[in-house]
């Protein structure tokens, strides 16, 4: 039972809705009621710009890798516990009671995550244009890269599977040819 409160914990952790705060100090406004309506950093860019984003983008990598790296470390529960620290931070960052369970969608730190178990990874599937292309694919690199990391192999592919459910909307605006391009910045009057 040890492990309980390094779960809460790592949920915690990632639960703090980052970009939300950022949208209520940046401009008082809430982001779920603007541009895609996801808390995520791609949204803040949308609105905010990149001063807001490129700090919630950092936080939201920490948030996955402060788990792994720390708390699995300070926990000695072994190497799928760290990696199941991990993913409970993604959990806790798109399932945020802080937010009534709406938050991001967990790419940001889901990177966060496997920068501490996959670097090597992490570092073949960046230069992907798209959060669904790089999670899909993630999992493959992730079994190249650290074949004898089981632990991180298993939490890619459950991620992999939560980061394509989170973007849902996403994939039906794609198809339906209605989504947003990366560039879009709308004024925002709060």
């Amino acid at each position: 039972m040890s492990w309980i409160p390094w779960l809460a914990g790592a949920y915690l952790l990632g639960a703090v809705p980052t970009s939300f705060v950022a949208g209520k100090l940046g401009r008082g406004i809430d982001l779920r009621a603007h541009g895609s309506k996801n808390l995520g950093a791609t949204n803040v860019f949308r609105i905010l710009g990149w001063k807001y984003a490129i700090p919630v983008v950092l936080v939201d990598i920490a948030k996955g890798a402060v788990p792994v790296a720390l708390f699995g470390a300070w926990s000695g529960l072994g190497a799928a516990w760290a990696a199941a620290f991990g993913a409970t931070a993604v959990l806790g960052h798109v399932f945020s009671p802080f937010v009534g369970f709406r938050g991001g969608k967990g790419v940001a730190t889901a990177a966060g995550m496997f920068i501490a178990l996959a670097p090597l990874a992490v570092a073949i599937a960046l230069p992907s244009v798209s959060s669904i292309v790089a999670s899909i694919t993630f999992p493959v690199w992730v079994r190249l890269t650290e074949p004898a990391a089981q632990p991180a192999f298993y939490a890619s592919l459950g991620l992999a599977g939560l980061i394509v459910f989170s973007h849902r909307a996403n994939i039906r605006r794609l198809l339906a040819g209605t989504e947003n391009r990366f560039r879009t910045r709308k004024e925002i009057h709060a």
